[in-house]
């Protein structure tokens, strides 16, 4: 047995361990690009909603530990104009 067997092996066997990793970043990157994307799309403006809600909440506790009155909500972006 020469020393350039145990060597080559190695060297066959990190190329397809690469070639396989390679493989799998594709398809992780296929998965985010298809399923995750679409649906955080989807759902960001629900997101941001509930984020706008909790700050809210946050302001107004800030104003009552300030002894505040808070100023009035903006009313809905679908609500008649007076």
């Amino acid at each position: 047995m020469s020393n350039e067997d145990p060597k080559r092996s190695w060297e066959q066997q990190f190329r397809e361990a690469a070639t396989h990793l390679e493989d799998d970043l594709r398809r992780f990157a296929k998965y985010i690009n298809d399923d995750v994307v679409p649906d955080v799309r989807r759902n960001s403006s629900e997101a941001l909603r509930a984020a706008a809600a909790e700050l809210r909440k946050l302001a107004e506790r800030m104003d009552d530990q300030a002894g505040r009155t808070p100023p009035p909500p903006p009313p809905p972006k679908d609500a008649p104009k007076p």
